[in-house]
Parts: C-alpha cells; sequence; structure tokens
C-alpha cells in the first residue's frame, strides 16, 4: 500500500520564500517543505530555524534543505527568487536579470524528473510566468503566477476601509499585469452582492467622495508604500502565495485572479496576465471570463500591451 504526501519545494530561501515556508508550516497546508537555494548554507539556517517551530504547531510538516535534483517527487515548485528592484528602479527594470535566474531554476528542476506545478512568484511575474512555461515545456494548467492575487487583496482591504466591513466581504479583482498597469473592472465589484457603486451612492454621508481613479493608483503603489517603509514586501505575497497552493493540494475549484496563459480569453492570445481563474489539483482548471464596460476593456487591453511588450524582451532566454 502507497500513501501519497503532499511536497512543495520552495526555490529561494530569501524574506518572501522563508515567509512563504513558514506560513505552509504555520496552517499545516502539506506533508513537507523543501527549501532550495544557491546559497545552501541560508537554506540550511532557514530549515533549521523554520524546524525549531514545529513543536508548537498543529502538525509535524517535515521541513529540509535540498538541491535541485530533490524536486522530482514534489506537487508544486515555487519559484520566488530573482532580481529585486533598486532604488528607483520598478519591477520591469529587473526583467533581464531575473529572467536569467528562472532558466537558472527551472531547466535543473525540470531536469530532475519534476511534473508537478509551478507557481511562479518573482517579478516581474507575467513575464516569469510566460518564460517558466516555455522553458519546461509543462502543459499551460501547470504553470501558474502570483499574478494579481495580493493586488486583488490590497484593493479589497482599501474598500473594506471605505465601507468599513470585514474585507472578506468584498469581491474585487485587479486585473492584467501585476504592475504599474493593472487595472480593476469596477463593474463587477460588489460588497455581499451590493454593487460599490449603489454603495457610493446610497452611503455619501459615510464615504463622501470616492475617487475609483485613485483606489486603483493606491493599489499599484501599496507595494512600493511598503518598500519604502520597511525595504521589500513578503507577508501579503507569501499568503497569497499559500492560497494558491491550498487551491491546487485540497483540490478546492477555488476562483483566484492569478497570472495563467490567454488563448483567446479576454481577447488576448500568448501572454500570461491576471485574471480569475478556478485552480484545483490540475492547477488552472478554467478562466473565468468576466463582462466588462467597454472602458474596462480598453484599460484590460492597455495592460496587456504592456504585458506583451516585455514577454517579447526576453523571448531570447526561451531555448
Amino acid at each position: 500500500m502507497r500513501i501519497n504526501k503532499s511536497k512543495v519545494a520552495i526555490i529561494g530561501s530569501g524574506l518572501v520564500g522563508s515567509s512563504t515556508a513558514f506560513s505552509l508550516i504555520t496552517q499545516g497546508v502539506c506533508d513537507e517543505v523543501l527549501m532550495v537555494d544557491i546559497n545552501a548554507e541560508k537554506a540550511s539556517g532557514e530549515v533549521r530555524d523554520l524546524r525549531n517551530s514545529i513543536r508548537f504547531l498543529g502538525r509535524n510538516v517535515r521541513v529540509k534543505a535540498g538541491t535541485y535534483t530533490d524536486c522530482a517527487d514534489a506537487d508544486i515548485v515555487v519559484i520566488t527568487a530573482g532580481a529585486p528592484p533598486k532604488t528607483g528602479q520598478t519591477r520591469l527594470d529587473t526583467l533581464d536579470i531575473s529572467a536569467k535566474i528562472a532558466k537558472s531554476i527551472v531547466e535543473p528542476v525540470m531536469a530532475s524528473g519534476f511534473d508537478g506545478i509551478f507557481i511562479v512568484v518573482s517579478n516581474p511575474v507575467d513575464m516569469l510566468a510566460h518564460l517558466v512555461y516555455k522553458l519546461s515545456g509543462l502543459p499551460k494548467n501547470q504553470v501558474i503566477g502570483s499574478g494579481t492575487s495580493v493586488d486583488s487583496a490590497r484593493l479589497q482591504n482599501f474598500l473594506a476601509d471605505l465601507v468599513d466591513v470585514d474585507p472578506r466581504s468584498v469581491y474585487a479583482y485587479a486585473l492584467g499585469e501585476h504592475g504599474d498597469s493593472l487595472m480593476v473592472p469596477w463593474s463587477m465589484v460588489t460588497v455581499a452582492g451590493k454593487s460599490f457603486t449603489d454603495i457610493i451612492a446610497d452611503n455619501t454621508e459615510l464615504v463622501g467622495d470616492v475617487d475609483l481613479d485613485e483606489i486603483v493608483y493606491k493599489t499599484t503603489q501599496e507595494g512600493w508604500e511598503i518598500y519604502n517603509r520597511k525595504g521589500t514586501t513578503y507577508y501579503g505575497i507569501a499568503s497569497a502565495c499559500v492560497g494558491i497552493i491550498k487551491a491546487v493540494l485540497y483540490d478546492e475549484n477555488s476562483i483566484v485572479p492569478v497570472s495563467t496563459l490567454l488563448e483567446g480569453e479576454y481577447d488576448e492570445t500568448g501572454i500570461f496576465a491576471g485574471v480569475p481563474a478556478v485552480l484545483n489539483r490540475s492547477g488552472v482548471f478554467d478562466i473565468l471570463e468576466i463582462h466588462m464596460t467597454a472602458e474596462e476593456e480598453a484599460k484590460f487591453r492597455q495592460s496587456a500591451t504592456v504585458i506583451r511588450e516585455y514577454t517579447e524582451k526576453i523571448q531570447k532566454y526561451e531555448n
């Protein structure tokens, strides 16, 4: 008799990778967490520290340090390694060096015999997810970028604060690029089934004048607001990543805005972009196409144009 065990490998033991590992073990999401880093001593140190928390948690998640070879039997490989932006740079400015890093990871992982699901967190995530898809040769459903998952969480927080409700009661998506060109389909934003535009109209004394464009801008800049105060972001994106992992391992059929390959959806083809997707044990099981207004569709196309332009810049790394 064979008892299957769930295993998640995290490539990159920096703050995002280690926070993802910590979130996995505190929630008891999987049976084993493997940490791999070009700096083997860093990975080993994180593993030692993480193991010392197991005694006080809900279950014994095995945490190990290893190499790319150890990814062979992983259900999920999470890529968090990348080039952080320097002062004055955007995520897009790190594209070339991050593409080189991604290539150096995917090739040995695939050589190990890995046939699971990649979750790409490294930035710029939409372009790198596309590169991982090309390099791995895996079906499109098995490559997922974290996309606009954390942007959507940030948007929900802003809206929840505005109308004083639990952010989990706000249903709102940020779509397109995980970056400055992301857009929000306001026509689809609801709170407990009531449209957000109606809530604004019915509660002017509570919310006052609401500038929707300003909220979108705040959503795009929230990562930088955190970056400028503490040097980087990691708790939010790690939690978003673990949410994606849970949806896959637990076969949830949850809808999460992630970066996935579009092949005609939203009238776009050949790019990875943040859209609502149904996630289960197969990875991206389906893409939810929401109906947007003509203005919203135009903004999504603008974001897709940015993604396509920068995706084409790293085609040289696909072979």
